[in-house]
């Protein structure tokens, strides 16, 4: 889960805009070939920015929550988006492909230890490949939380958050006869992958602006439709993977897991009034992480460019490129 409005908002907190002194398309053997790029000083902290989604991909703005001159930032777009091939794709794509991916760029170059970092999915991703790595995370930055929980998916794609917002939630399930709007998931899957490409992209659009509309406390309701492959991408890829819990073994795993990342020190900037992902995911988390530090950021809601989230993150990258 994650997208990106109002970035213009945000612009204030942010380093000044940075490129790639690096480029990368990487071959992972199994069909699958992965864009990363590195950016900021190569002899820095490195660092591994891992985005929403699934399906969003990098951009150039999430270079920007990092010190160039003290951070080695390496971004990827995960299998199946951004620059990586094959395009919306979902075979071999599942959370321990990623988790492999990462491993892979890691040991690729020839980085010991890095801080992890991560929104919303991104943060999911984070949290497990902490959780199996451990011993190749030096910090976890994390924003959003989301932990990949039937609760979550239940509280987005069951009503839940429709309560707050009725008439975007009416239209969202109104593509859906009656007879299925029990579960939403498994209704947009029939349509997202019917193979029908009219299809598809029409339940990629509504998917998308559904979260789209909810991601910004500033937000008035407006859809904010993307084009139509990207949103049938991303809808397609998320779809993918909340249908298949996340390819988790059991619901709960994440915070099941936690004490293996017990040492490892932790930031958490959770929105007060993030409609995508509520707080009590980032609040339980931060109770059975000992060495988690919950930033509860007031007035603010789910997208990176909220500016009271921004300036936290950066703050929390500065004081820990200052340790």
């Amino acid at each position: 889960m994650d997208k990106f409005p109002d970035q213009k908002r945000a612009v204030q907190y942010l380093y000044p805009p940075i490129d790639p002194f690096d480029q990368q398309m990487m071959d992972m053997g199994d069909g699958h070939t992965v864009y990363f790029e590195q950016c900021g000083n190569p002899a820095g902290i490195p660092v591994v920015v891992l985005h929403g989604g699934p399906g969003g991909g990098c951009s150039p703005s999430m270079r920007r929550y990092f010190d160039p001159e003290k951070y080695h930032v390496i971004l990827f777009d995960q299998r199946g988006c951004g620059r990586s091939r094959p395009f919306a794709s979902v075979t071999n794509n599942t959370t321990w492909d990623l988790v492999a991916d990462i491993e892979r760029i890691r040991k690729h170059l020839g980085i010991e230890k890095w801080i992890a970092f991560g929104g919303s999915w991104g943060a999911t991703l984070a949290l497990i490949y902490a959780e199996t790595h451990p011993d190749r995370v030096r910090n976890i930055v994390l924003r959003g939380v989301f932990m990949m929980t039937q609760a979550e998916l239940d509280w987005f794609y069951g009503g839940g958050a429709g309560k707050f917002w009725p008439d975007l939630w009416a239209r969202f399930v109104s593509l859906v006869p009656e007879d299925e709007r029990d579960d939403m998931i498994a209704a947009y899957h029939r349509r997202l992958f019917s193979g029908d490409m009219q299809t598809e992209v029409r339940y990629g659009k509504a998917w998308s602006a559904w979260e789209n509309a909810l991601a910004s406390i500033h937000s008035s309701g407006g859809t904010h439709e993307g084009p139509g492959e990207y949103s049938r991408t991303f809808a397609r890829l998320e779809n993918h993977y909340f249908t298949n819990a996340g390819f988790l073994e059991f619901d709960g795993q994440i915070l099941a897991h936690v004490s293996r990342i017990a040492h490892i020190p932790g930031v958490i900037v959770q929105g007060r009034y993030d409609m995508i992902c509520p707080p009590t995911s980032a609040y339980h988390l931060a109770q059975v992480w000992p060495n988690a530090e919950l930033k509860m950021v007031r007035n603010a809601g789910h997208a990176l460019s909220e500016p009271g989230i921004s300036s936290e993150l950066v703050r929390t990258m500065d004081r820990i490129a200052a340790q």
